[in-house]
C-alpha cells in the first residue's frame, strides 16, 4: 500500500504540476486574445478527460487478462514521454494533440486502486483504499505550488520535461517494487459477454460516481471568481489559494476515517451519509459573505467528500467478480472522468445564466437526489453486508 501510496503522489504531483500556468503556456504558442485562450485552455483542459473516459474500461480488460502492474508501467512511461513531447510544441493544437494522446495512456491512479484492492481483505478495503487515496490527494495539492515555483525558475518547457520524467520515476518505483503473481487468463467471446453482464449489478455504482464527481467538480473551476466577489482585502491571489486547497487538505483526513468507518458499518451507509452531508456544507457556502465562513465551509465539504470515492471503490471490490476487478475498476475510473467532464459544464452554465450562488444550490439538490438513489436501492446494501465483519457480527 505505502509503494502504491508514493508512486500515486508523484504520479499526481507530476500531472497537476502545469495546472496553474497551462494558460499561459498557451499564450506563448501564439494566442493573445482572452477570448481564444479561455476557449482553447478549456479544450485542451478537457481534452484528457475524453480519451481517459473511452479508454479506461479498455485497459481495465487488458489488466484482469494480463496484470494490473503492466498497465501501471504502461500508464507511467506512457503519459511520462507524452507529457515530455509537450515542452517541444510550438501551436496550440499540438499541445491539444498530445492531451488527447495523453488521456489514453492515462489510468495509473484507477490501476493502482485495483491493485490494492485485489490483495486487500473486504473487511479493511475501506482504510486501505482511503489511506492510498491520500497519497493522489497530497499530490494534487502540492503539484500546483511546485509548478508555479518551477514555472518562474525554468520555464514553462522545464516544468513539462520535469513532469514527464516523474511520471517515468513513479513507473520505476513500480517495476522495482511492486510485486505481483498474475496468470494470463484467455477468455473466448461467449466467456466475455457472459462475465460483462455480470458487472450489470454495478451500475448504480457507476452512477453513483458520475454524479457524485459532477456534483464536486460543478463548483471548483468558479470558486476562485466566487472567493473574490465576497473578499476585498489584500492577498486575494492567497486567499483564492486556500479556498481551493482547504477541501483538499480535509480530504486527507476525511478519506482514512471514513474508509474505516465503512469498514465498520457499511460503505453504502458512509457514502449516504457523507452525500447527505456534503451538500449540507454547500449551505454556508452558498450564504457566506465572507472568506471565513466559505473556508469553514469548504473545509467541512473537504471532510466529507474523502469519504465518497474510496467507499466507491470498496463497494466496487465487494460486488465485481474476482476476475473482472480492473475491469470493474476501469467502468467506475470513467464515471469518474465523465464527472469531470459534465461537472464543470454544469457550474458554469448555471453560473453565465443565473449567479454564482446558485450553483451550490443546484449541487446540492444533486448530491441529495443521488443519496436517495442509494437509499432506495437495497442490491449494494446486499453486497455491503456481505462481507467478513458482517458474517461475523
Amino acid at each position: 500500500m505505502w509503494i502504491l501510496w508514493a508512486a500515486n503522489f508523484i504520479v499526481m504531483a507530476g500531472t497537476s504540476l502545469v495546472v496553474p500556468f497551462l494558460p499561459l503556456y498557451i499564450e506563448t504558442l501564439g494566442i493573445h486574445q482572452l477570448a481564444s485562450m479561455e476557449q482553447w485552455s478549456g479544450w485542451i483542459f478537457s481534452a484528457q478527460f475524453v480519451t481517459a473516459f473511452i479508454f479506461q474500461p479498455i485497459w481495465g480488460s487488458f489488466a484482469d487478462r494480463y496484470g494490473r502492474k503492466m498497465m501501471l508501467l504502461r500508464a507511467g512511461i506512457g503519459m511520462g514521454i507524452v507529457t515530455a513531447l509537450m515542452g517541444f510544441v510550438v501551436a496550440p493544437w499540438q499541445l491539444l494533440l498530445l492531451r488527447l494522446i495523453n488521456g489514453i495512456f492515462a489510468g495509473f491512479i484507477s490501476m493502482a486502486v485495483s491493485l490494492q484492492a485485489s490483495i486487500t481483505p473486504d473487511e479493511y478495503a475501506g482504510r486501505a483504499l482511503g489511506t492510498l487515496q491520500t497519497g493522489s490527494i497530497a499530490g494534487a495539492l502540492i503539484g500546483p505550488v511546485i509548478g508555479g515555483v518551477l514555472a518562474e525558475a525554468f520555464g514553462f518547457k522545464g516544468v513539462f520535461f520535469l513532469t514527464g520524467a516523474l511520471l517515468l520515476l513513479a513507473s520505476i518505483v513500480v517495476m522495482i517494487f511492486v510485486k505481483e503473481n498474475h496468470q494470463k487468463i484467455e477468455k473466448g467471446k461467449v466467456q466475455v459477454k457472459r462475465e460483462w453482464g455480470l458487472l450489470m449489478p454495478l451500475m448504480p455504482v457507476f452512477i453513483a460516481s458520475i454524479v457524485t464527481q459532477a456534483g464536486m467538480m460543478s463548483i471548483e473551476p468558479i470558486v476562485t471568481i466566487y472567493a473574490k466577489t465576497i473578499y476585498h482585502g489584500r492577498h486575494l491571489a492567497i486567499m483564492a489559494g486556500l479556498v481551493v486547497a482547504t477541501s483538499g487538505v480535509a480530504n486527507l483526513i476525511g478519506a482514512p476515517t471514513l474508509g474505516r468507518l465503512g469498514d465498520r458499518i457499511g460503505q453504502r451507509k458512509v457514502l449516504i451519509v457523507a452525500l447527505i452531508m456534503a451538500a449540507v456544507t454547500y449551505l454556508p457556502q452558498a450564504l457566506a459573505h465572507g472568506i471565513g465562513t466559505l473556508l469553514v465551509g469548504r473545509f467541512l465539504l473537504g471532510l466529507f467528500i474523502g469519504g465518497m470515492i474510496p467507499s466507491l471503490n470498496a463497494l466496487v471490490k465487494k460486488m465485481a467478480p474476482n476476475n473482472m476487478q480492473a475491469t470493474a475498476f476501469g467502468l467506475n475510473s470513467s464515471s469518474l472522468f465523465l464527472g469531470n467532464l459534465i461537472g464543470p459544464l454544469i457550474g458554469s452554465s448555471i453560473a453565465a445564466a443565473y449567479t454564482i450562488r446558485d450553483v451550490f444550490y443546484v449541487t446540492m439538490s444533486i448530491l441529495v437526489a443521488n443519496a436517495m438513489i442509494l437509499i432506495w436501492n437495497r442490491s449494494i446494501d446486499h453486497a455491503d453486508h456481505n462481507h467478513p465483519i458482517n458474517q461475523r457480527a
